[in-house]
């Protein structure tokens, strides 16, 4: 299994609409991916790890797939419809991992 981790740094000044995030454009990330894409959960930061701390992300967004080949070759079809989208609801520059899920 694969995951694609989509992290958004907080960063004093940054927007993120939420609200669009989760009704436009997840649902178009899910879309395109098709049958794909095995799993999406995305996260909002509330907390740091000690307690009053700031976030580190203000959204994190996780999609597993069966492989890397399978994540590459769908999104190599639809990558600038994906990326293209971000500006609409923020104004940050997300950090992408790549990860194999080992349990």
């Amino acid at each position: 299994m694969i995951k694609v981790a989509v992290l958004y740094p907080n960063n004093a000044g940054n927007k993120f609409d939420m609200k669009y995030y989760m009704e436009k454009h997840i649902p178009m990330v899910r879309q395109k991916m098709g049958p794909a894409l095995k799993n999406v959960a995305v996260e909002q930061g509330v907390s740091g790890g000690m307690p009053g701390s700031p976030i580190t992300y203000t959204v994190m967004c996780h999609l597993s797939f069966d492989s890397l080949d399978a994540f590459q070759g769908v999104f190599a079809a639809h990558a600038p419809q994906i990326m293209g989208d971000i500006v609409n609801y923020t104004d940050i520059q997300p950090v992408v991992q790549i990860s194999e899920v080992k349990i």
